[in-house]
């Protein structure tokens, strides 16, 4: 039976996996980059280091197999990012001299921590990321790691949350409708209330 509980240190391992195995728009990402650790370091890793405390683990019999990550206040997540995360990152993934791939521009993103600042910032300054596994997609676990999220949001007097979804992620963007997401920035960027009622 799937629980909701908090990260622990111990996940990461986990987390990067599910990370990957949802890297291509909900799809399986391994082997399309050089590193398959490449798409945990950008999406996972900055966020159970930094900002562990807003990182909520669906764990099936022991094993991670979905999660929700996020930071309260982007901007301040961003300035942590840049002076404690990109160090590591920039060792592991050098910034390309010339950007001609789809991995040089993902290596570029992980970069420039400041592409994660969205519009309306003062309305909602934390954003997130989701991820499940397919076995766990429409069993209501999305909408209870939000639930979650929310929460912790309303107790730490955050009023919204915004995201990123991608074009071709169709399944996500229905999702986050469903969920009463409205577009904040032309289609693929969503926000909503953090006293919105999931």
């Amino acid at each position: 039976m799937p629980e909701l509980r908090p990260y622990r240190p111990d996940d990461r391992d986990d987390v990067y996996r599910v990370c990957l195995l949802t890297g291509d728009s909900g799809r399986d990402a391994t082997g399309k980059f050089s590193d398959d650790t490449l798409l945990g370091d950008i999406y996972a890793g900055p966020y159970v280091a930094l900002e562990p405390e807003l990182a909520t683990v669906v764990d099936v019999g022991g094993r991670v197999a979905g999660y929700l990550l996020a930071a309260a206040d982007t901007a301040s997540f961003v300035e942590r990012y840049r002076s404690e995360w990109l160090p590591g990152f920039a060792a592991r993934h050098p910034l390309p001299a010339r950007i001609d791939s789809a991995e040089d521009r993902l290596v570029e993103l992980g970069h420039h921590p400041e592409r994660m600042i969205g519009p309306d910032q003062g309305r909602y300054p934390a954003h997130l990321h989701i991820d499940l596994l397919p076995e766990l997609q429409r069993q209501g676990m999305g909408r209870a790691l939000m639930r979650r999220l929310l929460g912790q949001l309303r107790e730490r007097g955050i009023p919204g949350v915004q995201l990123g979804v991608g074009p071709e992620n169709h399944a996500a963007q229905a999702f986050y409708a469903r969920l009463g997401f409205r577009p904040l920035a032309g289609p693929y960027v969503l926000a909503l209330d953090s006293t919105a009622e999931l």
